[in-house]
């Protein structure tokens, strides 16, 4: 038997102009897993961007970060953050990309585990896991450039992944 379609789009932005802040809201709970993927965002302030779940601005976010350029590895670990950082960053010129797995997001009963893979263009590539400290199911995405602004036409387009 042939499998089903597995990945649903649910919403997909693109900025017409720059941009502060995307946000996925009233996202259905009618999921597995939750997939976001990002192209082309150029930010013109500190190149991070920030996401945050339903709102939540405590400091219960958490990362573990390995990245590389071809020379140098770097490892970074935050606790207690405000916010998850789910790109490469900084650049002003090079254009990434980022796929970002929300698992078991609809969950009420344990927290929230996200995984990031992402590049830069002749830059690095990073892999990362994040944590949000939180039983609440993700009905709220919301990504926010650290400084300045989300480039004119990049893309943001979230599915919604079905159980296999």
């Amino acid at each position: 038997m042939p499998a089903g379609k597995t990945y649903t789009p649910l919403a997909r932005t693109t900025l017409s102009s720059a941009a502060a802040t995307v946000t996925f809201n009233s996202i259905s709970g009618s999921y597995t897993d939750l997939v976001l993927i990002i192209n082309g965002y150029d930010i013109d302030g500190n190149g991070y961007l920030t996401m945050q779940f339903n709102g939540n601005t405590g400091s219960n976010y958490s990362r573990t970060t390995l990245s590389g350029n071809g020379s140098t590895t770097t490892s970074i670990r935050n606790s207690n953050s405000t916010v998850l950082y789910p790109t490469i960053g900084p650049s002003l010129t090079n254009i990434g990309g980022d796929i970002i797995h929300f698992l078991n997001y609809s969950n009420t009963t344990t927290n929230k585990t996200v995984l990031f893979r992402g590049s830069q263009t002749g830059n690095a590539t990073i892999a990362q896991v994040g944590l949000w400290r939180n039983t609440s199911a993700i009905t709220s995405i919301s990504l926010s450039a650290a400084s300045g602004n989300i480039a004119a036409g990049s893309t943001f387009t979230l599915y919604g992944i079905l159980a296999a």
